[in-house]
């Protein structure tokens, strides 16, 4: 038993640490621009007026239902996935309502050819993975292959807003392969781990017998040093700063134009590809 408790501490090191580093890749790198602008291209695959055609699409589209799409383009992923940088991005910076958490963010890394639709927990009905991964399939691959990157973006937000309104339906013949595969994701299911070991902890320090604990947001109480190091650990993920919560408050908006995200967040919906 000690020797499972001390694997799956160790995978729960692990897989916070590369949270904790997806998290200062995105921070770092890519902070929140200001002025705030719905479309980023900071891999510069888009021309000044291809991004202000885009920039002025989604903004008339937030303006009218304030459901905010992201388009974002960066060079590289570094060492981490695209569903995880993506959904820092819309962690991050806030995309979508704090109250309606509607953001969607589409990234692309432009070297690794990967692409991620990752929407905000109030678009997970609108647009499901099997609808985010035709978009990508349908709309963003074939035109990215042929270098496009205009065509690609343009047709996904075109889609994703038609999703929105309950207009788009995948393309008839969509397989279930392909449904599949792509998942956006969030990264490693640290939750999984961590409901494992409160299971343990319980099972072996509970009954009020001496030695006995329990678990809160502030780590685990009581019993032995072991059982308080680890509780202090799952305190810390299960209730530490936003690394799995909600994302940082919006923009307080500027002078005319895009006036700034609005805090809101997700939990890893949407899907990936590869063109």
């Amino acid at each position: 038993m000690k020797k499972l408790i001390l694997f799956l501490c160790c995978v729960l090191l692990v897989a916070g640490a590369s949270a904790q580093g997806v998290k200062d890749f995105v921070s770092k790198n890519y902070p929140r621009s200001m002025p705030p602008r719905l479309v980023n291209d900071f891999a510069h695959v888009l021309t000044p007026e291809q991004v202000r055609s885009l920039e002025e699409k989604l903004l008339t589209y937030a303006d009218s239902t304030t459901t905010q799409i992201a388009v974002i383009t960066i060079p590289s992923l570094g060492d981490y996935e695209v569903s995880e940088v993506a959904l820092q991005f819309l962690r991050q910076w806030g995309v979508g309502n704090k109250e309606k958490d509607n953001g969607i963010v589409v990234l692309a890394a432009i070297e690794d050819r990967k692409i991620n639709i990752q929407t905000g927990y109030g678009m997970e009905g609108a647009v499901p993975d099997i609808t985010a991964k035709s978009i990508i399939d349908h709309d963003i691959v074939p035109a990215f292959k042929e270098g496009n990157y205009y065509r690609g973006f343009d047709g996904a937000t075109t889609s994703l807003i038609k999703a929105a309104a309950g207009e788009y339906k995948a393309p008839e013949g969509y397989s279930a392969r392909e449904r599949s595969s792509g998942r956006g994701g969030g990264g490693f299911p640290i939750g999984i781990i961590i409901f494992i070991i409160i299971i343990i902890l319980f099972s072996r320090g509970g009954g009020g017998g001496r030695g006995g604990g329990y678990m809160s947001r502030r780590g685990y109480r009581g019993g032995s040093l072991g059982g308080s190091i680890l509780g202090g650990m799952l305190g810390g993920a299960l209730g530490g700063g936003g690394g799995f919560g909600g994302g940082g408050g919006g923009f307080g908006g500027g002078g005319g134009g895009f006036g700034g995200f609005g805090g809101g967040s997700g939990g890893g919906g949407g899907a990936s590809g590869s063109w």
